[in-house]
């Protein structure tokens, strides 16, 4: 599905992933802000109660041990003296009230005049007791915020002669609350606003990051492209710009020989021919180029990842071209038998037609000589190698390479005791490393100086299957880099022959191994196998 599909019909169905979380989180903001808000308000509260106590209680104990006040207590009219003096002691102090009483509750003072004389309303006790306490109580002026402190004799520590209570209604505590409160909504209201814009913001950027996709559709990509890279047949591999691994599907670990993980490592860490690696690394653009990695062919293209104009790594598909080089060279080696036959078919009607005429002019006994001798030399060779070798492609392959060398004006000379019997190595194998070194045995004589010639030798010993080609050619230069993907010494071509004969020695445990020259000689030993009974 393409991407332009996606956003419309994300935009159809629930709008854009960015929109739904700045739709969540102006939510969770908001709940965050109001439970702030009311915390920070319930604190505040509880603050000027706290405060509001410990005035009272201040206020209280400081009347009680006003001498004024011990002194006046204990006179024939305490209101006389103690009414003006608490009511501006309240009015300093901004108090809801100030009662100095008797033990028996009888009030001496009170903001509303015609409270003095009557019993004052709540606990006393613990003041009677000689402690001063506090409490929340309802009185004449409704609910309030009281301390109440004994007040003693002159020159007494233990003797209550009075009491004194202060208090503040529930009322003023609210009042003060409410001065706070446009402070506490306030910094609430810019704690909201900047929390707005910071989601915005972030909205913003992850709708663009997003390209605008909502929740579900990024969920249902990411399940369909992740079932599709998995399920593909083709290896892929994606590179970032620093050529570290961020993908990579099943088929490509398993043509790559991969282990499980492999992402963020750098493709040098992989360890792939040097050849990949360096292809891999230049993130050039490649159209099916044929490598070798471990025992496979593969055919790799690259193409550079430029979203937006801008380099962000590189789309690796891999394809495995190990069972089609197999069946290549057992087509190639009956397409060559074939085609000796052709040239074999082609030199009879010459050699027919020779013989016709020499019978014509009467040499009758020029013309078998002629036609038995040829006829000798080719049957000589199609027995030797029928008889010597139990696998037919390898047969055909050696008789196809044999009238090929003849066609270029090369010798192809088979051991007499060349013997291959039942080895239980693939076939396809075998065609590959015999087909490719007489190939290039056959193209480095041609280089040399003549005689021209290529000589093969195949035997079995001590359960290995042995095999030699050595050619009259200039030899090799650099024996340690013979094998290596992309060496040759033609003057076009892509070095891949002798790459794919390692690969496939390799493949059955066997060795490979080159002597200069000149005329250069290959060696490859290869473990037998148990024949396979059909």
């Amino acid at each position: 599905m393409r991407i332009p599909a996606v956003l419309a019909r994300s935009r159809r169905e629930r709008g854009s992933l960015a929109r739904q979380l700045l739709g969540l989180q102006a939510l969770v903001l908001v709940v965050v802000v109001l439970t702030l808000g009311w915390t920070a308000v319930v604190d505040a509260r509880h603050a000027v109660e706290d405060r509001a106590t410990n005035q009272a209680r201040s206020i209280a104990e400081t009347i009680a041990d006003s001498p004024l006040v011990r002194e006046a207590v204990v006179e024939p009219d305490p209101t006389a003296v103690l009414q003006p003096y608490v009511e501006q002691v309240r009015a300093d102090t901004a108090t809801s009230f100030i009662t100095v009483m008797a033990p028996d509750r009888t009030r001496f003072t009170h903001p509303d005049p015609a409270q003095i004389g009557k019993p004052f309303r709540g606990n006393i006790d613990q003041a009677l007791r000689g402690t001063t306490f506090t409490e929340t109580y309802t009185g004449t002026l409704g609910p309030s915020v009281r301390a109440v402190a004994p007040i003693f004799a002159v020159g007494s520590s233990t003797d209550v002669v009075a009491l004194v209570s202060v208090g503040i209604t529930v009322t003023a505590i609210g009042a003060d609350v409410a001065t706070a409160l446009p402070g506490v909504l306030g910094v609430a209201a810019a704690v909201l606003a900047v929390g707005a814009l910071g989601s915005w913001l972030i909205s913003r950027r992850l709708r663009r990051q997003t390209h605008g996709l909502g929740a579900q559709p990024l969920a249902r990509m990411l399940e369909y492209y992740d079932a599709v890279l998995h399920a593909v047949r083709e290896g892929l591999l994606l590179l970032d710009g620093d050529r570290r691994v961020q993908l990579v599907n099943d088929e490509a670990r398993r043509l790559l020989g991969l282990d499980a993980d492999v992402t963020g490592r750098h493709v040098t860490e992989l360890g792939l021919s040097p050849e990949l690696a360096t292809t891999l690394s230049q993130q050039r653009l490649a159209v099916d180029e044929v490598h070798v990695s471990g025992d496979r062919v593969l055919v790799v293209s690259q193409m550079p990842a430029t979203p937006q104009g801008r380099s962000v790594g590189a789309v690796v598909t891999l394809r495995d071209h190990t069972d089609l080089q197999a069946l290549t060279g057992e087509l190639d080696s009956v397409r060559a038998f074939a085609e000796s036959l052709r040239s074999q078919a082609h030199e009879a009607a010459n050699r027919l037609h020779t013989t016709v005429s020499l019978v014509e002019l009467g040499r009758t006994e020029e013309a078998v000589e002629f036609a038995t001798a040829e006829l000798a030399v080719a049957q000589r060779l199609t027995d030797r190698v029928v008889e010597a070798v139990e696998e037919p492609v390898l047969a055909a392959l050696l008789l196809g390479k044999a009238a090929t060398a003849h066609e270029r004006g090369v010798t192809l000379e088979i051991d007499p005791a060349t013997s291959v019997g039942a080895t239980g190595i693939p076939g396809g194998d075998l065609v590959t490393i015999v087909g490719n070194l007489l190939d290039n045995a056959i193209d480095a004589a041609l280089a040399g100086d003549p005689p021209r010639e290529v000589q093969l030798a195949l035997w079995q010993a001590e359960g290995r299957l042995e095999l030699r080609v050595e050619d009259t050619g200039p030899g090799v230069d650099d024996p340690d880099q013979v094998f290596r993907r992309g060496w040759t010494t033609k003057a076009t071509g892509q070095g891949l022959g002798l790459a794919l004969v390692a690969q496939a020695v390799k493949r059955n445990g066997g060795t490979v191994s080159v002597r200069p020259g000149p005329g250069a000689e290959f060696s490859v030993s290869l473990p037998v196998r148990a024949a396979v009974s059909s």
